[in-house]
């Protein structure tokens, strides 16, 4: 069973960055879409980025997060990792990682079939 874990979570001031990873433990499928949703107190899941396969490598990104954050992969370390630049006290959440069989670019939390256990971003003002 693939476990997704987390880390590179913490708490910034406005304007400062953060590099969130994503450490796949056991083997998954290079052609499988990675990506990261995020969960503020009171609110819903949301997505925030994804990026498919390592042959095709499109990536997709919420309104919310468009030019200032930046999602990659590395296949051989199975890893993906969310650059977060610009950050704002918005952007303050648990980001979770997932990964899915399914594109789950159009922003669907149905489509994923595998999810980290999260980690805290804090942005302060």
């Amino acid at each position: 069973q693939v476990q997704l874990v987390e880390s590179g979570g913490g708490l910034v001031q406005a304007g400062g960055s953060l590099r969130l990873s994503c450490a796949a433990s056991g083997r998954i499928s290079s052609t499988y879409i990675m990506g990261w949703f995020r969960q503020a107190p009171g609110k819903e899941r949301e997505f925030v980025a994804a990026i498919s396969s390592r042959l095709i490598s499109n990536t997709y990104y919420a309104d919310s997060v468009k030019g200032r954050f930046s999602i990659s992969r590395d296949d051989v370390k199975n890893t993906v990792y969310l650059q977060m630049n610009s950050l704002k006290p918005e952007d303050t959440a648990v980001y979770y990682c997932a990964a899915s069989s399914r594109n789950f670019g159009s922003g669907s939390k149905s489509r994923v079939d595998i999810w980290g256990q999260g980690t805290q971003v804090t942005v302060s003002s």
